[in-house]
């Protein structure tokens, strides 16, 4: 009859559903860890068209107090700003369209933390002349 030989040592079995990780070990040891969950973000543009030389506005929407940063990703730079959401959850972000290139869609990447919570969205604009 032949014998399996045994495992020393442990083996590591990890689970996850939703936001709740499982991790068990052979030694009879389990952990559960909660992981925060996602923070809401929505972002939308006052102009999605703005000429250039003109003012454009983010609002975004998230938790309330969340800081709030945004990134304008143009052909050639990109521009960060920050804000803090107020009470409601709102905030809105100025943006100057100097002389940015005609036609080009500009991204603009949305961050929110508040606390250990963290959320992402995005929105766009396409200066013209």
């Amino acid at each position: 009859m032949s014998s399996m030989p045994s495992q020393a040592g442990r083996i590591l079995v990890a689970a996850t559903a939703g936001a709740l990780t499982v991790t068990a070990l052979t030694s009879g040891i389990a952990a559960a860890t909660a992981k925060p969950a996602a923070l809401g973000c929505r972002a939308s543009m006052s102009n999605s068209r703005p000429r250039d030389y003109t003012t454009t506005d983010v609002h975004v929407h998230s938790a309330s107090r969340a800081r709030v940063t945004t990134v304008a990703h143009y052909r050639t730079t990109s521009t960060k700003h920050h804000a803090s959401a107020g009470r409601k959850g709102n905030a809105t972000i100025a943006y100057y369209i100097s002389g940015a290139t005609p036609g080009y869609k500009v991204t603009v990447s949305v961050s929110v933390v508040k606390g250990s919570r963290t959320g992402h969205c995005s929105t766009s604009f396409t200066p013209h002349r």
